[in-house]
């Protein structure tokens, strides 16, 4: 019992350490960081939890978004505590037009996890969509103090700027 705590603050250690390095990496290396991070992040401790997470991933992969929803349902039933899980079915979600299940999720994620990049963009996306660019630019900010390299994320937000705040004369 103390060992498997002690492996999960470890774990907590290094995943902190990887978040502090992604902050201040260059683009090269932010590639590799957030790499690492997402592996520790589908590691839920559990290996029923992570089973589910795979058949749910796949199924996404297949494009069989309902079996998804269904194998990533179970998975926040089973671990509710797992970030994973909630973000992973809100991208299921999006795939299907239901983008206020998908809001609700990545709440649940973020109220897990607040660094959570993967959710905060989702997040962002999601609300870019539904029209309302200047809460998706606010999402994008805080992305960019997170993961300041994120694929796509300068991008949006010059897309997003003029939307959110307005154009200058």
């Amino acid at each position: 019992m103390f060992a498997l705590l002690a492996g999960v603050a470890a774990a907590q250690d290094r995943l902190e350490g990887l978040m502090q390095e992604l902050r201040e990496a260059d683009a090269t290396a932010a590639q590799r960081i957030s790499g690492e991070i997402e592996l520790l992040w589908r590691k839920s401790g559990s290996a029923s939890a992570d089973f589910l997470l795979k058949r749910g991933l796949d199924a996404l992969e297949r494009g069989e978004v309902e079996a998804a929803v269904d194998h990533l349902s179970a998975l926040t039933d089973h671990a509710p505590e797992f970030a994973e899980g909630w973000v992973s079915r809100a991208g299921a979600f999006v795939r299907m037009g239901y983008y206020g299940m998908a809001l609700s999720d990545l709440e649940h994620a973020l109220a897990i996890n607040p660094q959570h990049y993967e959710a905060i963009y989702g997040l962002g996306v999601i609300l870019e969509t539904i029209g309302r660019p200047a809460d998706a630019f606010e999402a994008m900010e805080l992305l960019q103090t997170i993961h300041p390299h994120y694929p796509d994320l300068s991008e949006t937000m010059a897309r997003l700027e003029p939307l959110a705040k307005g154009q200058t004369l």
